[in-house]
């Protein structure tokens, strides 16, 4: 590095330490009406932020950093969002290295007291499915595509709020307690839906390894073309890999996210016709974010119903 010459990751670390230095950072216990005002949460995922909005309703105010479209595993944080995240009471971010770019400022604002969780970082290791443990990366971090594990992420967020905010703990408690009431019809829910669908066709072929939980909670065999996180590229070897395990088990339908550009799916989907079989592109299915407001997949459990509708009318068509 020339002398005199600041990285950008190195500009952005000493940002973080000037904010929130001058900001302060307050003391976990006091209580958020004493300082005139509701808890400040800023979450980085759709998924973590309706949780917070489930359990938390009108208490907090709520900021949620990425919206639909948006990749969390690629996203870098701007000037603007570490000056929010100095402004917050509590952040939430999902951890187990989803948010990769965000990882050394999260964990910067958090040595320095304020209040940063990773509510898959909390969840047990033997719950989680391996990644690569020998390039450091040891868990898959989409724990909310299986309902179940969701739940204990919910349950992160409660016990964080309750701590926070003691004197809506009951009202916290309340609210979650209803809220994973509702996540257990949607566990069942799913389940039902996979049962219309005979075993050889459990096969999910997707655009990267989002659903490795969902393969393992629901009981389908899941392929993709990239790995579990899309900073790595697809290569041809990956997409041959693919197309001869559609082409062998009949796999009548794959499926594009709505983080990822579709091309990787249409590349699979045109060598799969040169091998003399057909297979349609299933629908869009939200992965690593939540859809628009008004699409009814704009809420976890409208994503999750959306997903699992698509995925049973496509691959059992």
């Amino acid at each position: 590095m020339q002398r005199g010459i600041m990285k950008p990751a190195m500009l952005l670390s000493l940002l973080v330490i000037l904010l929130v230095a001058c900001s302060g950072s307050p003391a976990a216990s006091e209580d958020p009406a004493a300082r005139g005002g509701a808890l400040k949460v800023i979450t980085t995922t759709g998924q973590i932020a309706d949780a917070v909005r489930q359990v938390a309703g009108e208490r907090v105010v709520l900021e949620n950093l990425l919206g639909p479209g948006i990749d969390p595993h690629t996203y870098v944080a701007t000037e603007g969002d570490i000056a929010r995240f100095a402004e917050a009471d509590i952040i939430f971010y999902n951890g187990l290295r989803l948010e990769a770019q965000l990882d050394r400022v999260l964990q910067q604002i958090g040595s320095r007291g304020m209040t940063v969780v990773g509510v898959g970082d909390a969840i047990e290791p033997q719950k989680l499915l391996n990644w690569e443990p020998e390039a450091g990366l040891p868990y898959d971090p989409h724990i909310w595509n299986d309902v179940e594990l969701w739940q204990e992420a919910v349950i992160v967020v409660r016990d964080t709020l309750m701590q926070a905010d003691p004197a809506n703990a009951a009202y916290f408690a309340e609210r979650s307690a209803a809220y994973l009431a509702q996540l257990d019809e949607l566990d069942n829910y799913i389940q039902q839906r996979t049962a219309e669908l005979p075993d050889d066709r459990r096969v999910l072929v997707t655009a990267h390894d989002a659903f490795g939980y969902f393969g393992r909670a629901y009981g389908f065999e899941v392929e993709a073309v990239q790995g579990i996180s899309t900073e790595a590229e697809a290569g041809a070897g990956d997409i041959q890999a693919l197309v001869e395990i559609i082409v062998s088990r009949q796999v009548p339908a794959i499926f594009i996210e709505t983080t990822i550009s579709p091309r990787t799916i249409e590349a699979v989907q045109a060598a799969v016709r040169s091998q003399n079989h057909e297979v349609v592109v299933g629908g869009q299915l939200y992965s690593d974010a939540m859809g628009e407001p008004g699409t009814g997949a704009d809420t976890y459990i409208g994503m999750m119903r959306h997903n699992i509708d698509t995925i049973v009318a496509a691959l059992g068509a």
